[in-house]
């Protein structure tokens, strides 16, 4: 998977039109803010074995990530959210991790081009 992939840009064009490019840039920006408090609420409650934080925190990371076009990273937390506890383990979310943080490089590369 190259990191072109990683980011459907005509997604996330829609999301300059409509917002204008200096907002879609300020609302990345939020996003890459508040997803590393979302990925570190599915550690928590995975490892706590609590399953309605675990789901919220999956869905709000799957449907903010599918606003900006990073729709490998939205089917990742989708699996999470419809799969719950049962679908995490250490290995599906360090892959989430690993999926973010790429996805974070390229979307900051969009909004700053």
């Amino acid at each position: 998977m190259n990191d072109e992939s990683l980011i459907d840009a005509a997604v996330y064009r829609e999301l300059q039109d409509a917002a204008g490019v200096d907002f879609a840039a300020e609302l990345v920006g939020t996003f890459l803010e508040e997803a590393p408090a979302m990925l570190a609420v599915l550690h928590s409650s995975h490892a706590a074995g609590a399953a309605d934080p675990f789901r919220r925190a999956a869905h709000s990371l799957k449907s903010n990530s599918q606003t900006f076009g990073a729709m490998r990273l939205a089917e990742a937390a989708r699996a999470l959210e419809l799969g719950g506890l049962a679908a995490a383990d250490a290995q599906a979310l360090g892959q989430l991790q690993a999926l973010y943080s790429r996805s974070a490089q390229a979307l900051q590369a969009l909004a700053h081009d």
